[in-house]
């Protein structure tokens, strides 16, 4: 909020009525006083707030038009009604104060048209009127002097257009029409007074937090009339919270005090997806390695996709690799230093005296939710971190915590100081606070940040652990894993290589098997083929064809494989290039393993019989 905006609350509750047509409610006392702590809490709502009890209608049309014609231009308004709805015979809407006669709404009751002028001509920006008005039950039966013929539409009341210079407004009412506003599950004359369905989820949703339903640290107008909208119907399905809105942009109504980190993922590329799937554990393994390298990045959306695909296989995986994914996933910990904060002895009214806490690791263990759990302890980020600071206006010996939320762990820096009387200090010495960055933005009222510190340069990444089990040294692994992609040039080399190679013995081999039979031919009864054979050398290069060319296969296997997986990685020439290669060392290496393969099985068969 800019330095001129303010933020101010009227909250008016009446429960008792003179005219005893108008039956006592049990919930505005209680309603008034749940709804003043929250909105005035300055972790939440932070509003000067103004509550009227049980007051005459002249009164109450005073403090509603003064409400409003003391607001600035760039001020926030929030005006809450509790109390009985009522209409008149014409169809008006009116809101019953302690005087009402119902059989004088016009000079005894507040119309709801009169609260529109006052909203239509104020100076806030932005104006949101809150009714929890019991329009159905607030009439006793066989009462003559009250009549509720016909429905009430509560928001026509309202409808128009925005008043001139400002942003608009809002109305959220309890119920809709003639609908009963309950005011709790029993309304028992011995019952306990407790606040309505309607305002108790409105501030249950601002005191927890649970109403910032997008976790980014505010409550927005719409967020909580969702929130109270299903806890309404979830309690009564009879009652339906109404709203209309004539707003541009959003309002921002509080903070969330209990904050969370939530960062928008952005999903890793669909070949590393592949290796996390795969059947093959030796690439679930590289595409760890893959991860945690991710995990660093300085973009928090890749480096939180990252993580959550470590998450998943830490759970699901086997044990060797999820192990090796749950000491990656400790490295974005949260790691505090120091994390914990001894002041010393101060004295009162004086200058709050302020420490540093470094925060390290890689960016998205940095990024993290700070929260005070004391009113005098203030928190700022900083360059490498966040400042803690210590107002010296409560005197005595204090203790809290700075609660951390990162996206995957809370830690709590704990904070003392003891707060001395002025000029009774003693011979104890108070601790000279660290100088400030000029930079830093100024103190703010709410004791919740976003701590988001880059380093001028990117964090150098430390060699991953070695993998454990038997499949090799960690060093062996970890070289074959990080280079395991990216190697398609390399294998459709080689599978040429070997194609060629294969087809050279082929070659060699036949020409020697023939030279066998020829002298087997001339021998007569006598011979015998094996020991030909055997003379000419023709078994040698026929198994190095077999050998060579099942080679070659596999690399071509390798290669397309890696291709079609990470066609990404590759230029257009690579592309060109690899593609003729593969297939030319596919057919000769197939023609030279049937070849071989045909030669060798006519000699086994043969020599039995020659």
């Amino acid at each position: 909020m800019g330095e001129t905006q303010s933020r101010h609350a009227l909250i008016i509750a009446n429960d008792r009525y003179d005219d005893q047509g108008l039956k006592k409610l049990r919930a505005p006392a209680q309603d008034a006083t749940a709804l003043a702590e929250v909105l005035h809490d300055p972790e939440i709502g932070d509003f000067e707030v103004d509550v009227v009890r049980n007051a005459p209608a002249d009164m109450m049309r005073r403090r509603i038009q003064g409400f409003f014609n003391d607001r600035r231009r760039d001020d926030t308004a929030v005006l809450h009604f509790s109390c009985h709805g009522m209409k008149s015979e014409s169809g008006e809407l009116y809101f019953a104060a302690t005087d009402t006669d119902p059989r004088m709404l016009d000079a005894t009751a507040v119309p709801a048209q009169f609260v529109r002028r006052c909203m239509s001509h104020t100076r806030a920006r932005s104006t949101v009127l809150f009714l929890d008005c019991c329009y159905g039950g607030a009439f006793t039966r066989g009462s003559s002097s009250v009549r509720a013929s016909g429905d009430v539409n509560v928001l026509e009341s309202f409808a128009g257009t925005k008043p001139p210079g400002g942003r608009g407004w809002a109305v959220i009412t309890a119920s809709n029409s003639m609908e009963y506003a309950f005011e709790g599950p029993e309304l028992a004359e011995n019952h306990a007074p407790r606040p309505s369905v309607f305002t108790h989820a409105v501030v249950e949703g601002l005191e927890t937090g649970e109403a910032d339903l997008d976790a980014d640290g505010e409550v927005h107008l719409d967020e909580l009339y969702e929130y109270v909208f299903e806890r309404v119907q979830d309690q009564n399905p009879n009652q339906t919270p109404s709203r209309t809105v004539e707003m541009q942009g959003e309002l921002h109504l509080a903070h969330n005090r209990r904050g969370r980190i939530k960062i928008a993922a952005v999903p890793s590329p669909p070949s590393l997806l592949a290796a996390v799937n795969s059947d093959n554990a030796f690439t679930r393994q590289g595409a760890v390695l893959e991860l945690r390298s991710r995990m660093f990045n300085d973009s928090l959306a890749v480096a939180e996709g990252a993580r959550q695909h470590l998450e998943e296989i830490a759970r699901n995986d086997i044990r060797q690799i999820a192990d090796e994914a749950s000491r990656a996933l400790r490295e974005i910990r949260l790691a505090p230093s120091p994390d914990r904060l001894e002041f010393g002895p101060v004295p009162q009214g004086s200058d709050p005296p302020q420490r540093s806490v470094t925060l390290s690791g890689p960016p998205l263990a940095r990024h993290c939710v700070a929260q005070s759990t004391q009113s005098w302890l203030r928190v700022e980020p900083s360059t490498t971190g966040l400042n803690v600071r210590v107002e010296t206006f409560t005197e005595g010996d204090l203790a809290g915590d700075v609660v951390l939320k990162g996206v995957a762990d809370e830690v709590v820096v704990h904070v003392e100081v003891v707060v001395e009387p002025a000029g009774e200090r003693g011979t104890r010495t108070i601790p000279e606070p660290p100088p400030t960055d000029s930079t830093s933005p100024p103190p703010k009222d709410q004791e919740t940040v976003v701590v988001h510190t880059p380093p001028p340069q990117p964090p150098p990444v430390p060699p991953p652990p070695p993998p454990r089990g038997p499949t090799g040294s960690g060093e062996q692994q970890t070289r074959v894993a990080q280079s395991w992609f990216r190697r398609v040039p390399a294998f459709a080399t080689a599978a040429i290589a070997c194609a060629t190679a294969a087809v050279i013995a082929v070659i060699l081999g036949i020409q020697a098997a023939a030279a066998a039979v020829g002298d087997r031919s001339e021998t007569g009864p006598g011979g015998n083929i094996e020991d030909n054979v055997r003379d000419q050398g023709a078994l040698v290069p026929l198994t190095v064809s077999v050998l060579t060319a099942a080679a070659a296969l596999v690399l071509v296997a390798l290669a397309r494989h890696d291709l079609e997986s990470r066609r990404e990685s590759y230029t257009k020439s690579a592309l060109k290039v690899t593609r003729p290669l593969t297939s030319l060392a596919k057919v000769l290496a197939l023609t030279a393993l049937i070849l071989a393969a045909f030669t060798l099985l006519a000699y086994l068969v043969g020599s039995h019989w020659w």
